[in-house]
């Protein structure tokens, strides 16, 4: 029985924390809250767990052998840091933290320590996106060229991180989960409606390697909540949508036949109209093959697919992001200037 203790029951934290507690192979030793009145509740319904305000009691117990953070992104790195060092394994809420810096720092001491070190990239467990790899790695979609993703809905606002670090990590892991492979380029741009200083829309596209491009559509501002995924490729084409709880995966026999260099330009290419199928998506709850995937990786039964060396990737790529990311809202709020002082000045 592994002895786990949960930091932050907030708006993750809450689906964790019931998980955990229903895992036969879990024992959910201690929870910490700051919130006094989220403390009282707790007690109540978890009356053999230890309630904590703070997570130093939990890092100071020798008999908590897990540590599991929900937190503020702005406090993932000093808990883990912590929790590693007193020779607990770990798994973070994405993003792992907020930079390359400290997630390089968090896989050195895990490796060091021989403990492990696991990021909750909750998607990589859903039957949709595991489908989807098969669909990719079989090459039924034959060769990818463009992966498209809207992940838009009207807030959730989060007061330590924008929403390219909010939403982005999801689209991002999927994309290393399927392709093991970073990208060579990295575009940016967005704009900042409610607070000036942190985007809350973005549009990321990536380009890699193999002649894949990858386009994140990000949104707090959208009136309408979308979860969908586009995959095109040479074959056939596949689209996932997260809310359609029917038909989420959908395989279309559709594409073009591309003619040869010196026809190109007198001949438009050949469009293939075919079925549309929809294979049968099922699976247990993905969060709950989450936890249990951290157990058996914990005991040693399965190597860890969302380990600190996959964290550290989606937070390289993030940084790019915020990079680019930057310099394109530095260039509009020039631009502006720019016309400001020309309508002053006429």
């Amino acid at each position: 029985m592994i002895k786990v203790a949960l930091c932050g029951v907030g708006y993750w934290g809450r689906n964790l924390l019931r998980v955990l507690s229903s895992n036969p192979g879990i024992q959910l030793a201690a929870i910490v809250d700051t919130r006094l009145e989220v403390r009282e509740r707790l007690a109540q319904s978890f009356p053999s767990a230890a309630i904590y305000e703070d997570a130093s009691s939990v890092i100071l117990d020798p008999n908590i052998d897990a540590m599991v953070i929900a937190t503020p992104v702005s406090s993932h790195y000093s808990l883990a840091k912590a929790g590693l060092d007193a020779g607990k394994h770990v798994m973070i809420e994405k993003p792992m933290c907020g930079s390359s810096e400290e997630a390089e720092d968090l896989v050195a001491r895990a490796k060091a320590y021989g403990l492990t070190l696991m990021v909750d990239h909750t998607f990589l467990f859903h039957p949709a996106v595991r489908k989807l790899r098969d669909l990719v790695a079989s090459g039924t979609l034959g060769h990818i060229s463009y992966f498209d993703s809207q992940r838009v809905n009207l807030g959730l606002f989060q007061p330590d991180v924008n929403v390219l670090w909010d939403l982005a990590p999801h689209d991002l892991s999927i994309l290393d989960y399927r392709f093991a492979a970073e990208p060579v380029s990295v575009e940016a741009s967005g704009y900042c409606h409610v607070n000036d200083k942190s985007p809350d829309i973005a549009y990321i596209t990536l380009h890699y390697e193999n002649s894949m491009v990858a386009h994140l559509n990000l949104s707090w501002m959208s009136p309408v909540k979308m979860r969908r995924i586009a995959l095109g490729g040479s074959k056939q084409m596949a689209v996932w949508d997260d809310l359609n709880r029917d038909e989420p995966v959908k395989i279309y026999d559709s594409g073009i036949t591309i003619h040869s260099n010196q026809d190109r330009e007198i001949n438009l290419p050949n469009y293939r109209i075919g079925a549309v199928t929809s294979p049968r998506i099922s699976g247990p709850e993905p969060l709950t093959e989450v936890v249990e995937h951290l157990r058996r990786s914990i005991l040693g039964q399965e190597r860890c697919q969302t380990d600190g060396d996959f964290g550290l990737r989606i937070v390289r790529t993030l940084e790019r992001a915020q990079s680019a990311l930057e310099c394109s809202l530095q260039q509009v709020a020039c631009s502006k200037r720019n016309t400001f002082n020309i309508i002053a000045a006429e």
